[in-house]
This record gives C-alpha cells, structure tokens and sequence, in this order.
C-alpha cells in the first residue's frame, strides 16, 4: 500500500507514518494541500491519504472532489478533541486517527483500504497446480488474459502470479477494481485528464495506464464498465495509446493488460452490455479459477495458512487445527470460496481461546459465517429460529446486544470487534461509551489482547 501523508512527520504525525512503514506501507509525504495535489496529479498509485487536520482537511476533500479522484482519506488530530473529528467525518474522511498513535488502530485502518494484500496463493489441488503452470506458460509472452472464476477464488491473486512471471515483474504492477469507481470517475481514474477538460480540472492528471507503463495493468470486474468507456479501452489496447480526458494528442503507454470478472462475458455481449470486439481482443488466453469446492485438495493448506497468517497479525500465540476440524472444513461448500474460507479461519483465530481449533469451533464458526447449508436448503428454506427472538425488541437494542456479544467473543478487543462488525473502531469506541454513560457492562480487554 502507498500511502500519502499530509502534515509535519516530525512529531505525532510522524509516529504514526514510522507505524505504517513498519507494517509495509510506502510512504510519501507533504506538507501542504497544494503539494500534495501535485504528487496525486503525478503518482496515481497513492491507496491512502493521511492528513493533519491542521492542514485544511475541508479544502483537501473539496479539491479530491473537483478533480475526480476517488482515494480514501482519513484525518488525523488531537485524541481528546472532539470538534475536529466531527469536522473531518463531516468533511468527507474515511475516519478519524487520533493522536498520539495507536499501532493497532492504525493497522485496523490500513487493513480496511488495503488494495494490495490478496490472500497468499496456495495450490496443492491438481487442478490448481494444472492451472498455474499454464499460467506459467503464457506469463512471459505479450498477450492479454482474460480471468475468469466465481468470486473470492482468488482472481487478483493470480493475476498478481503472472505479472511476477512475466518480463514486466521488474515493473509496476496495478489493480483497477471497475465495479468500486463510480461510472463518472472511472474515464479519469483509467486514462487520466487534461487541465481545463472539466469544471474543476486545474491541472493535468495521469491515470492508471500510465502508472502501470512499462508494467502490468489489472481490470478488475471488467464486465462493469460502461460500453462506451469500452471502445477507449479497445482503442488503447489495439494502438498503445491512451487519450486523457480532455486531451488533443494521444499518448502512447507501454502497458500489459489482464482483466478478471465472475460473469459470463459472452452472455454480457449478446446482451449488448459488452462490447463483441472487445471480448475477443481481451480473450487470446481464458484461465478458468476453479471454485475451492472444485479444488478440495487447497482447503486444508489453505486453512492453515491463514491460521498462521492471522495468529502471528493478531499476536494471539501459535494455533492449529485439529485433523477433526480439517475434516469438517472440507465437509463444507464455501460459497464465497477463498475469500470466505479466510475470514472464518480469521474468527476461528480470534474467537478460541486455546491453541487448538477443533470441529466443534469450526461448526460454531461456519453457522456463524453462514457456510453451512443444507443441500435441501433451496428447495425447503426454513426461518432461523434465532431471529424470531428478536421479535418485538428496538433496533437500537439489538444492535446493542449484537455489538456487546462480538466484543465479549473478542476478549474485549475493539479493533477485531470492529473488523468483524464491518464499522470503524472509532465508530465502535463511540457507541461502546454510549452504552456504558447508560449503565451497560462494556467487556474489557483480558488474557493479554490489547483493545
């Protein structure tokens, strides 16, 4: 992750920059809004701006919003100054970093916003082990691949094991998630624009081909893009030029293109969603990701790894799992394929508290997670027992209760509470001191797990 920070790094600021590095960020910095326009308009791959609240944050969001850049920003300030984070939130920020620094706050944040930590490539299965040396076979040539698979298989992934296989794994390599952008945006994201091309524009930008020059260029979901935003595309991959927004003269990029998507491309063109001439430019090589429940022979690897992966993260001590709980995760359909098998190995981590994760932990955690169904669930759906409960109870209680209930299997850690719950940390700290102001018990941290 590339990460602009905006403010002094010579105090709290500073701190928390040195944080980030430690986790893997790189960093860039300035000191005003204008210079940091600057190295925005010139350096597209920035994920994350960091601004000191001292630095005009509002202007900083009105100006992001006039030239059509789409970057997260979180504000950082005073601990126990709470106009200022109100100001930022209302401003537009992502969240709210308050100062002194804390390292797994800042962690938390970085996790939420990372466009650049897939989960790790694994493959045991036969059919995986077939597709990557296919893959293998076709990195070092010039031609566009097409990526095809159910979601969560692990697309960027793979897309990221052919940049690093190819004659360009020296260059940049870039991720471009087209369904995120919204369409108005993505023309400028992609291509870039010209001073003066819109309402805003103040100075020329460059866009995503143009940092992936001399690299590799993904299009995530590419089957989301507007038709006409297509024939640019078409264009750029026929001729090696791109035109910015705006623009009176092409400019040439030397760019390898890969594009992922989960939906039948084919249907999308005789749907007239997607351009015919385009699908056959993109498609000289298909690499088909077989959905885990294709591949049962990565389940357990897999696990694992992200059992590893998040108790070392997470400084929770080593854990394992037992032959009796592989078993049951191999028992199991992983809709959401890869991505869902993490983030059940991620609570299996977080949510036992021995080192030993067994069966009965992972069928707790897979009713939790929704993994478990039925095979005669469509064909008979039944209501959940378990929500009929909460029948006659305010949305304010039960929301109070599901985040009480979270928070104590968390062992009182807020930062995985809030990872779990899908909402800021600052967000949960909030409601946490609301509840205790009206006498609720708030689960403090123990066993050694930080809050």
């Amino acid at each position: 992750m590339r990460i602009l920070i905006i403010g002094s790094l010579l105090g709290e600021l500073g701190i928390a920059a040195r944080i980030a590095a430690s986790r893997g960020a790189v960093l860039d910095q300035a000191d005003t809004v204008d210079i940091a326009m600057r190295v925005l308009r010139q350096d597209a791959r920035i994920d994350l701006i960091i601004c000191d609240v001292s630095r005009d944050l509002a202007r900083l969001m009105r100006q992001l919003a006039a030239e059509r850049f789409t970057i997260a920003v979180v504000a950082a300030g005073a601990e126990d100054d709470g106009d200022a984070a109100v100001a930022a939130i209302s401003a537009g920020a992502r969240d709210y970093l308050p100062l002194p620094p804390d390292a797994e706050l800042i962690a938390a944040m970085l996790a939420a916003v990372s466009l650049d930590r897939p989960p790790a490539l694994v493959a045991r299965d036969p059919a995986m082990t077939a597709l990557l040396a296919r893959a293998e076979q076709v990195a070092q040539s010039t031609a566009s691949i097409l990526i095809t698979g159910e979601s969560g298989t692990g697309k960027e992934v793979l897309a990221r094991f052919i940049h690093q296989a190819s004659r360009r794994a020296r260059g940049p390599f870039i991720a471009l998630n087209c369904a995120a952008i919204p369409e108005s945006l993505l023309e400028s994201e992609l291509f870039g624009h010209e001073k003066g091309a819109f309402s805003g524009a103040i100075a020329r930008r460059t866009g995503k081909f143009e940092a992936a020059h001399q690299g590799t260029l993904l299009l995530d979901e590419l089957a989301e893009m507007d038709i006409r935003l297509q024939a640019k595309l078409l264009r750029a991959l026929q001729e090696r030029v791109i035109d910015r927004v705006g623009g009176e003269r092409p400019v040439p990029v030397d760019v390898r293109i890969l594009a992922a998507t989960n939906r039948d491309l084919l249907r999308a063109v005789d749907a007239g969603t997607f351009r015919e001439d385009l699908y056959f430019r993109l498609n000289v090589v298909t690499l088909q990701i077989p959905a885990l429940r294709d591949r049962p022979g990565d389940i357990a690897p897999l696990a694992r790894h992200f059992v590893d992966h998040f108790a070392r993260l997470n400084e929770v001590g080593p854990k394992h799992l037992t032959e009796g709980a592989i078993a049951r995760l191999i028992e199991q359909p992983w809709r959401g394929n890869v991505r869902e098998l993490e983030n059940a190995m991620h609570r299996a981590v977080l949510l036992t508290s021995g080192c030993a994760i067994g069966a009965e932990d992972i069928g707790a955690l897979t009713r939790q997670g929704h993994t478990a169904v039925s095979p005669n669930a469509a064909e008979s759906p039944m209501p959940d027992a378990r929500i009929g409960s909460l029948v006659g109870q305010r949305m304010v209680d039960v929301e109070q209760r599901l985040i009480l209930e979270t928070l104590h299997h968390c062992l009182g850690n807020r930062t995985h509470a809030a990872t779990i719950l899908g909402i800021s940390i600052r967000a949960l700290r909030n409601k946490l001191r609301d509840y205790a102001a009206h006498g609720a018990a708030i689960p403090a941290p123990h066993n050694g797990v930080a809050a």
